[in-house]
Order: C-alpha cells, then sequence, then structure tokens
C-alpha cells in the first residue's frame, strides 16, 4: 500500500498578479490629520504638480463639515465614498477589483487614509489627530510630514523599525512634497521589456520570416539584438527553438494581439516594446527616438504609419495600464492592437523615416530588402 505525498492542492492556474493596492498601481494614503486637512493638502499639492501626471483622489463623505461637495481641481478623477451610493455617480457597491477598472488610467491615488487602506503611506504628525490606534495602517511609510511644535512620538519610532531611512518634512514645506511626489511618480514609472513579435505563420512568404538573414544574421536575433539595446530584459514570441529566450504563446489564435497579451500576462508590472519580426528596415535610430519620448502616463507610445493616417500597433510600447483594456477589448471581440490604440489615449509620434516600417511579407518584398542590405551594407 502506498501513501500519497501532502501536497498543496492548487485548483487554479498560478498566474502573476500586478502589483496594486486597492485602488490602483500607486497609492499613497495620507493620515494623521483631520479628514478637511487631508483634503485642503491634497487639493494644493495637485495644483502644484505637473499637469503631465493624472492623479486622483478618494476619500469618505463627510456629512458633519460638508467638506466633500465639488470633485478638487487639478484631479482627473474623484471617488467618494457617500454611504448610500458612491461618487462617482452609481449605487453598487465597490470592491478592490471594481475600483482597479475605475483607477487604471490614472498615474498616483491619493487616498484619505482615515477610511481606506493604501499600499503606501504618508504620515502626518499633527495635534488634532492622535495616530495610536491607527498603528496597523501603516505598513509602507513613504514621508512623514511635521506640523508646527510636534515631533514623531515615541509610540511611532517604535513601531517603525525603519523609521531613520524615511524623509520628513515640515507640513509647511510644499516646494520639497511636491519634489517628493515628483520623484515617487519618476521612480514608480515601469521598467521596459522588449518583445520580438516572430510567431506568424509566413504564409505568404511561404518560408519563416525570422530566419532570413537581412543582416548577417536571423531576422529574430537581429530583432532580440536590437531591442537589447534599449530593454532590461528581451524576449520572443515564438514557439520555435532558437536558444533565445521565448514567451510561449497563451492566447493562441489571435496573432501578434495574443502574443502581446502573453507577454503581459507574463509580467504586468513591466512595460513592452513590441516589434514585429518582419521590418528588417527599422533602424536602432528609430527605436531610440521612441523610447526617449516614451510617454509613461499614456495606455501607449506609438508611432504613426507608413501611410501616416493610423497608429502602427507593432513598433509601441505598451504600458502596464494597456493589460486590462486589451483584455476589455478582446472580451467584445476585437483582437485588433491597431484598434486598442486608435481608440484609447495613448502618445502619438511622428518618425523621421516611416518607410521603415515597411513589412516584408512576400519572396519578391524578401529579395528586394536582401539585395538593398547587399548593396547599402545596412547594420544597426
Amino acid at each position: 500500500m502506498t501513501t500519497k505525498l501532502n501536497k498543496p492542492h492548487q485548483k487554479h492556474t498560478p498566474l502573476v498578479r500586478p502589483n496594486m493596492g486597492d485602488f490602483g498601481r500607486n497609492e499613497l494614503g495620507i493620515l494623521g490629520a483631520p479628514c478637511n486637512v487631508i483634503r485642503g493638502l491634497s487639493e494644493r499639492w495637485l495644483l502644484l504638480m505637473d499637469d503631465k501626471w493624472k492623479v486622483a483622489y478618494a476619500d469618505a463623505d463627510h456629512k458633519e463639515d460638508g467638506s466633500v461637495k465639488e470633485m478638487l481641481e487639478g484631479a482627473s478623477l474623484q471617488y467618494t465614498d457617500k454611504i448610500s451610493h458612491k461618487r462617482i455617480e452609481f449605487k453598487q457597491e465597490t470592491t478592490p477589483f471594481s475600483n482597479r477598472t475605475l483607477f487604471n488610467d490614472q498615474d498616483l491615488v491619493l487616498i484619505n487614509g482615515n477610511h481606506f487602506k493604501a499600499k503606501k503611506q504618508i504620515v502626518i504628525i499633527h495635534p488634532g489627530k492622535p495616530l495610536d490606534e491607527k498603528l496597523n495602517k501603516l505598513t509602507d511609510v513613504a514621508l512623514i510630514l511635521l506640523s508646527e511644535h510636534v515631533r514623531i512620538p515615541e509610540f511611532m519610532e517604535a513601531h517603525l523599525p525603519d523609521i531613520k531611512n524615511i524623509p520628513v518634512l515640515a507640513l509647511q514645506d510644499e516646494a520639497r512634497i511636491i519634489s517628493f511626489l515628483t520623484r515617487f511618480l519618476n521612480d514608480t514609472v515601469a521598467p521596459l521589456n522588449g518583445l520580438v513579435l516572430a510567431g506568424g505563420k509566413s504564409t505568404r512568404m511561404q518560408a519563416d520570416k525570422g530566419s532570413i538573414a537581412y543582416h548577417g544574421m536571423t531576422q529574430r536575433a537581429y530583432m532580440f539584438e536590437m531591442l537589447s539595446r534599449f530593454c532590461g530584459h528581451v524576449y520572443l514570441s515564438d514557439n520555435s527553438k532558437t536558444g533565445l529566450e521565448t514567451i510561449e504563446d497563451k492566447f493562441t489564435g489571435l496573432g501578434p494581439f495574443g502574443g502581446i497579451l502573453s507577454a503581459m500576462q507574463s509580467n504586468p508590472n513591466a512595460a513592452w516594446l513590441t516589434v514585429a519580426c518582419d521590418l528588417p528596415y527599422l533602424t536602432a535610430d528609430t527605436l531610440d527616438y521612441l523610447v526617449k519620448h516614451r510617454n509613461s502616463s499614456k495606455l501607449a507610445t506609438a508611432f504613426l504609419d507608413s501611410d501616416n493616417q493610423f497608429p502602427e500597433p507593432l513598433v509601441t510600447i505598451w504600458e502596464p495600464r494597456a493589460y486590462p483594456v486589451m483584455l476589455q477589448f478582446l472580451a467584445q471581440g476585437y483582437s485588433c492592437p491597431r484598434k486598442v490604440l486608435i481608440n484609447t489615449d495613448i502618445e502619438l509620434l511622428t518618425a523621421t523615416d516611416v518607410s521603415e516600417f515597411r513589412n516584408v511579407n512576400s519572396p519578391e518584398e524578401r529579395d528586394e530588402a536582401l539585395q538593398f542590405f547587399k548593396s547599402e551594407n545596412h547594420s544597426f
């Protein structure tokens, strides 16, 4: 008789989850002061911050002081728990899952930490709001603000073993507070990974497009090396055995759309620079321009296509916020990455030479490209 090993039961496929709080990817819960002070500070900071950032504000209703009336000036989205209903006007209960969808487009969510928990916190030491009963909310303190004539209480020093590494500023020092918020946002820009889309069937070419050597090496290897100049990690969206690191297509039958989604599923906390394999004319200068003009506050950064009419989806930087949006398009029956770019908020660039976006899909186009690179001795 044999006995089964006591292994933990895995009911569902394990997935890499986005690094998010209850509202969004980047949250700062402000607590330690009366709610009207938190609201006033948030509004002041929103007015002083660079308007390139999209910053939301989340709060609860305050019937006793009437402080929550209109949307804060400078906020790009505001959520208020009104008890009987939620303002953005809907009545159903919210959950972290619905909140993350609502706040997906935001770079930062400032949260009234007296009412809601947040992934990171700004703690105000204020005489009007003792903190000794809120220590359980101090899970990852990013900044401490001191009101006039107060000091950090001993119980906080005991609760936060790394308190010496937490920056401390005066509550009135707006310039340094805004500088902190700006650095925080810049530091949370997602790292850039690269993806070579090389998994097509090559029906028109009647041969494997990725194995053609326009530049003295296979096109797969050429694009892989080019992306490596700009990305921390590079992968092939390809099931062929090349020796290069690949991401298996988990969304089969969807072409490039499925390859992009598979990459996002493998790492939803990275931005993805995607490049099609069948673009032998594409140069590193064009990718350098794309990376330098990346707008991480948008869903994606893309070029106009060779006809200067629509975004070019296969030379594009997709931000992490694109992942749930692309899944929503898929749920509505659309699997075209260009349609996603056309119908969302993106940074659209004009390339210096749009002829670099010419696809090589047929034997005639392949022979023309081979002759071009042979005669010109082009290399990246």
